[in-house]
């Protein structure tokens, strides 16, 4: 018996589906919460947000990175990559596997990477969004491949992005975009940021992915010093507290907590380190909670997973986030704090 079956979709091109009896057993396996309506932490329903999901179309994606994507899936999901990555990143399936978290929303990201990680534009997240509005918010993004012809153009278009209410904030990733993370050049994106008091997520740390830049420019967030000393009134998350996902290593996160004891105006989202491709060993993920709370930074840690990626993935994720928090003593208060707490006071969003 196939685990998958397919079905028509509204579109006309096959939707692979999972019979209810092998859904069960796929959700048992991958750890789905019991009870959607929280995330269970200290025998605690706490409310949870993901701030790091991707939407888009598989074939928006350089071939290079669609063949590095499908060999990161677990069998048997790597057998079908494309299909399974079309519907993974519907709006559907990613309140889906929300519900399967016990998350009450998800963020997703607007990627402008034509060389890596491939585009999902604004248009896209915004006609994403308007299918689970209650669920989904998003961050814009915009291009910057060519930026001297350009870049009057594109900020207008970034501007016009944020001007719609579920469009919070700004996704940058320097790596993905080869773009210098200390380049003045482009500091009027922050500016536009600070005016709509739009927080700006931006990828620290080298990337394993095709086509990505790996020079400390790119990656280290010391690079990003000054630019968050000139705009005290844009606040800066930095993705992925510059983990190493090519050496599976801490990498620059001392650089990234040493900003934010720094800089009141940045923040730490371990996104992604949850993993176990990412983290092996398991040790890497509890000892970022754990310097954290050493340096006082609780209130600057927000919750992603870099999701959705495989059915599951947002509840098994969740999981290995329960238990790297409760490894380096996480308080009821302190996991508040991460899961939304902080979230929503950088966002501006009320409970």
């Amino acid at each position: 018996m196939s685990l998958f079956t397919t079905k028509p979709s509204t579109d006309g091109k096959p939707r692979i589906t999972a019979p209810k009896q092998w859904a069960w057993l796929l959700c048992l396996a991958m750890g789905c919460s019991e009870d959607p309506s929280g995330f269970l932490y200290e025998e605690q329903m706490l409310e949870a947000v993901d701030m790091h999901l991707h939407s888009g179309e598989w074939s928006l994606i350089p071939p290079s990175t669609q063949s590095y994507l499908a060999s990161n899936f677990p069998f048997p999901f790597s057998l079908v990559p494309g299909q399974l990555a079309e519907q993974a990143l519907s709006a559907e399936s990613i309140v889906d596997q929300l519900d399967g978290a016990g998350l009450k929303q998800g963020v997703v990201f607007a990627v402008y990477a034509p060389h890596s990680v491939g585009v999902t534009t604004n248009e896209m997240v915004i006609a994403t969004i308007a299918e689970a509005p209650d669920r989904l918010l998003g961050l814009a993004s915009l291009r910057v491949d060519n930026w001297e012809e350009d870049s009057e153009s594109e900020l207008a278009a970034l501007d016009a992005a944020l001007a719609h209410d579920e469009m919070i904030g700004i996704k940058l990733a320097h790596a993905h975009q080869h773009f210098r993370m200390d380049d003045p050049a482009y500091y009027d994106i922050y500016e536009i940021a600070a005016q709509h008091q739009a927080p700006i997520y931006l990828h620290t740390g080298p990337s394993p992915f095709p086509g990505t830049m790996g020079a400390a420019p790119y990656t280290d967030a010391s690079f990003l010093e000054e630019a968050i000393a000139m705009f005290p009134d844009a606040n800066f998350i930095l993705g992925h507290v510059g983990y190493d996902f090519t050496n599976k290593a801490l990498g620059t996160f001392e650089t990234c907590l040493d900003l934010a004891t720094r800089y009141e105006n940045v923040y730490l989202e371990p996104s992604a380190l949850g993993s176990e491709g990412s983290d092996p060993t398991g040790e890497n993920y509890p000892a970022i909670f754990r310097r954290a709370l050493e340096e006082g930074l609780a209130n600057r840690m927000i919750y992603g997973s870099d999701g959705p990626q495989y059915p599951g993935f947002l509840a098994s994720y969740a999981e290995r986030t329960r238990i790297a928090m409760e490894s380096a003593d996480y308080t009821l208060e302190d996991a508040e704090l991460f899961l939304s707490g902080n979230f929503e006071r950088i966002f501006g969003l009320s409970r």
